[in-house]
């Protein structure tokens, strides 16, 4: 979907899209109406195409919203960033997602702008056949967006017709109350089982790439019965739920492992920068089940280019050094046998040491953080990345970093999904970002298979962490269980598939939403301060100078671990001022004071001293 030219009868303009996100021209078409536009199937999808541009995530699955504001990696051990989340101040006023402006950029202005395309499509002339594909993909956003709000707060108001601007049912409708969260998740569940049923399971067309499948459907489905399954929604583990959630994964795979998808071949960058459709409908990534679409186009009628590679590329070469994994992230990788780096069952084949922190790790690390003295394919014009610091006197403390521009504040770089076929930074990078991957589907699987007592090798736990980890490289070992332990409980699969999760996907805006949906924020991160790796260069006599600068590149391409003994000495060193504090009131935040008053119905969660109970 690279442009889209969209007719909506309520503003009766023309608005030209690229991508489905970006809004770029306009003209009057008052001699439109409704029926002109919802008779003629060439103006439907341009419809529809505008619902993608509204609700599609950019990269980090970034909605908008308080949290995505926040940033996600900022809101545990990924990356740091000081927020009312992490210290522990947030108040009724702090999520506003809810919304009370009359606006079609928040969450329900975009669901009226969706149950109006819904009411329209239906008073239309079409084909029963052709209504119902275009309204499975109207019903997957509306479902998306009540998923984004019921995930924050509980039960929200269930609005499913476009509700009248004037009047005094108008005002009544607008005062419509919480619906139960049961509900919403009926609903929710509702509008998917539709986009499973009428949606194709690959679209023909090379142009439709991106646009939403009944395998992307499942997939999106698997992912919200999980959730609701979770300790969050869940807390007497209802069997019945995960049995539901389990279901759900299941289909999602059968559907997309006939038709195409499947694990990228390898992990690494191009699993990112793979796009497109092929001619027969198949994706040419295997990998991308719900993808939003970017593209490298400078002209601005066609742009529609997101920021992400630009703002992960270190500032010394030109990029925004924006995205710094801190050490605890670093520690998370296994080694490459699959053990952990530290703590019980710890590796023994490769025993993991601050000083050689890079070495023997699983081969996500090295896909996923760029590090001192890291190989980086042509982000670093060739050169290898340093991020040491060096003594600037001879006699005094002060350090300079070898960074010449605003150094990495944690000694790490962002690296995943970094275009490395590109040598310096642009404005105009187009690799979309891919929200669902097939990754997430096995792991949403295996985690409801593990809960229902599925804990044999032969069952989806085990077949599918094996699987994600066969793919990353690590080492099969001679049991064939890739660094697993054998014989697992129910509970050490659910730790040990949360674990993969947070390797398999640092820093795509997934771990803190699962820490929340397994009620495990308080137990993970609180007490906890992050940290920066710091890596000196030793003085040398009297030396305070970068020494080392013109001989490092030769030195580190005969024996990195040689001049990391001789040269250098590591640290680390607190990033937070105050331990990570999280409120058990972030497993549903409170409705805030002007959606309150804006609708006298409206009751505040019990978690935040009202009436309403979010786990009905």
């Amino acid at each position: 979907m690279k442009k889209i030219f969209v007719i909506t009868a309520l503003s009766l303009a023309v608005i030209s899209l690229t991508n489905c996100k970006k809004v770029l021209e306009k003209s009057d078409l008052g001699n439109f109406t409704a029926e002109q536009v919802f008779n003629d199937s060439t103006t439907v999808k341009l419809n529809v195409d505008y619902l993608y541009s509204q609700n599609q995530p950019g990269w980090f699955g970034s909605t908008g919203g308080s949290i995505h504001s926040a940033g996600t990696y900022n809101l545990t051990e990924e990356g740091q960033g000081s927020n009312v989340f992490v210290l522990g101040t947030a108040t009724i006023e702090s999520v506003t997602d809810l919304g009370v402006a009359n606006a079609n950029n928040n969450s329900y202005g975009k669901i009226r702008t969706i149950n109006t395309f819904l009411r329209d499509l239906n008073a239309g002339t079409l084909d029963l056949a052709v209504k119902r594909r275009f309204a499975a993909q109207a019903y997957f956003w509306r479902a998306y967006r009540y998923f984004e709000l019921v995930k924050l707060y509980g039960g929200v108001p269930l609005i499913l017709v476009p509700l009248n601007a004037v009047g005094d049912e108008a005002k009544q409708l607008a005062l419509t109350p919480r619906a139960k969260t049961s509900e919403v998740f009926a609903q929710i569940k509702s509008d998917l089982d539709s986009c499973v049923k009428y949606l194709p399971a690959k679209w023909p067309k090379q142009a439709d790439y991106g646009r939403i499948t009944s395998g992307a459907a499942a997939a999106f489905m698997g992912r919200v019965l999980l959730t609701y399954a979770s300790p969050q929604f869940n807390p007497n583990n209802d069997a019945a739920r995960w049995q539901a959630a389990y279901d759900a994964n299941k289909t999602a795979v059968t559907i997309l492992s006939a038709n195409g998808f499947g694990l990228y071949p390898k992990f690494d960058y191009t699993m990112w920068t793979t796009e497109g459709g092929t001619s027969n409908g198949a994706p040419a990534n295997p990998e991308a089940v719900l993808v939003t679409g970017f593209n490298t186009s400078s002209v601005d009628i066609n742009a529609n280019n997101n920021s992400f590679d630009n703002s992960a590329r270190p500032r010394s070469v030109s990029g925004n050094g924006s995205f710094t994994p801190s050490y605890e992230m670093s520690l998370a990788f296994p080694m490459l046998d699959g053990k952990p780096a530290s703590g019980p069952g710890a590796s023994t084949k490769y025993p993991y040491a601050m000083s050689t922190f890079y070495k023997n790790r699983d081969p996500r690390f090295y896909a996923t953080i760029a590090y001192n003295g890291a190989t980086w394919g042509n982000v670093m014009n060739g050169a290898r990345l340093w991020t040491y610091y060096y003594y600037s006197a001879a006699t005094g403390t002060t350090n300079k970093t070898t960074e010449a521009t605003a150094a990495s504040n944690t000694g790490f770089y962002l690296r995943k999904g970094v275009d490395e076929t590109k040598a310096s930074p642009s404005t105009f990078i187009g690799t979309d970002w891919i929200e669902i991957r097939y990754a997430e589907v096995l792991l949403n699987l295996a985690e409801s298979a593990a809960e229902l007592n599925k804990s044999g090798l032969a069952d989806e736990p085990y077949v599918n962490l094996i699987a994600i980890r066969k793919r990353a490289g690590i080492e099969a070992g001679a049991d064939g269980l890739y660094g697993l332990d054998a014989g697992m409980s129910r509970s050490d699969l659910v730790a040990a598939i949360m674990k993969e999760r947070q390797v398999e996907f640092a820093f795509e805006g997934k771990r803190f939403f699962d820490l929340r949906r397994r009620k495990l924020l308080e137990s993970t991160l609180n007490g906890m301060k992050r940290n920066a790796l710091v890596i000196q260069l030793k003085r040398s006599g009297t030396l305070a100078t970068d020494y080392i600068a013109s001989t490092r590149e030769a030195s580190a391409s005969t024996s990195l671990d040689a001049l990391y003994a001789s040269n250098f000495t590591l640290s680390l060193k607190a990033l937070d001022n105050q331990n990570i504090n999280f409120q058990s009131g972030n497993y549903f935040y409170g409705i805030p004071t002007a959606a309150i008053n804006n609708n006298v119905n409206l009751q505040q969660n019990n978690t935040w001293g009202g009436p309403f109970d979010p786990l009905q």
